[in-house]
């Protein structure tokens, strides 16, 4: 099938517990499904792999089915297939990863193997296709701490990335501690709402070596501390202050690396992407320091933060752009975290 002849691409996104799909027409999204497992996972307070992929086998054929209706696209159609690699949950990823090479090898059409944490980053791209290189992009999820430089697209250079826990992690770990529910993001966000981000005394972690990469094993250490020495519980009058202590901390952790980046590499434009830039905490300091350094500033719609196939297939078209000889590769595996 000729280049110019192509045009309908269906992604495929399972690399932890959401399983999605998307269908993409000329890298414009026509469908976004995205089927969340929070319910299946918040009895234990964080994602339990087995019981992960279990779920995406369950899902992933309606999940795709859907995708192809709301689209109004008949599978027959398809002309590319997009799939996460990785990193993440490996039986997750086998799932999708399995699925796909099904589809690609039955219709005999090219597939797309895609890296996760890039993908985030081009889900910036796909609201904002007038991003001026190069661009420093901060990536904030559960699983994943990261800092890219793109000097140009599809030119990813990690200059940071978390050496322990990341943002996201530490804030589960705090809320089941705590018993607030999960996900812990979006639940300790609620219940710091009003508080006082000083009242409670954090120190920024700080690395031995130079560089770019983080670590919140310190910081978790030492909220841990002060909810035992305060009693702290959900009913606690100083709750919302405490919570808002750690949120604003794990925020200035996350910004410090990036402002020293900015004076390193001058970027023309800065993204905020991946499931944790939907904190509205992170997502006002992160604008706050663009406004300093006079730079541009995008982060993704909500949806667009979460694990979802659209910013895979978005990537997928982007790199076919630029490679259109790709062919049907089954060799293709996925890449744990």
């Amino acid at each position: 099938m000729a280049k110019k002849n192509r045009r309908f691409l269906l992604a495929i996104e399972t690399s932890c517990d959401e399983t999605s799909a998307a269908i993409l027409d000329r890298g414009s999204i026509l469908s976004n499904i995205i089927l969340s497992q929070d319910e299946i996972h918040s009895p234990y307070g964080g994602v339990v792999p087995e019981l992960a992929s279990r779920q995406h086998i369950k899902s992933i054929d309606y999940v795709v089915g859907e995708s192809l209706i709301q689209a109004g696209v008949d599978l027959e159609e398809i002309d590319l297939f997009a799939v996460t690699q990785g990193p993440g949950l490996i039986g997750s990823l086998l799932v999708g990863l399995t699925f796909a090479k099904g589809l690609a090898y039955y219709f005999r059409r090219p597939l797309i193997g895609v890296d996760h944490l890039q993908a985030h980053i081009e889900a910036a791209f796909l609201e904002n296709p007038e991003i001026e290189y190069p661009v420093l992009a901060l990536l904030v999820s559960g699983g994943h701490t990261s800092l890219y430089y793109l000097k140009e697209p599809l030119n990813y250079r990690l200059l940071g990335k978390t050496r322990d826990d990341a943002a996201g992690e530490g804030l589960d770990k705090i809320a089941k501690f705590l018993g607030l529910g999960y996900p812990g993001g979006p639940v300790i966000e609620k219940y710091a709402q009003g508080g006082d981000s000083s009242h409670f005394h954090f120190s920024r972690p700080r690395l031995k070596t130079s560089g770019y990469d983080f670590s919140f094993s310190g910081l978790k250490t030492a909220a841990l501390k002060i909810i035992r020495e305060n009693n702290l519980t959900r009913e606690h009058p100083e709750l919302n202050n405490f919570l808002a202590s750690f949120e604003e901390i794990v925020v200035r952790s996350l910004l410090e690396n990036l402002a020293r980046a900015i004076e390193e590499f001058s970027p023309q434009s800065l993204i905020l992407c991946g499931g944790v830039a939907r904190n509205k905490r992170l997502r006002t300091r992160f604008a706050e320091l663009a406004q300093k350094n006079q730079l541009p500033a995008y982060i993704p719609s909500p949806r667009l933060c979460t694990d979802n196939a659209g910013m895979v297939g978005a990537l997928a078209w982007k790199k076919y752009q630029a490679y259109p000889e790709v062919s049907l590769n089954l060799e293709i595996d996925a890449y744990p975290r």
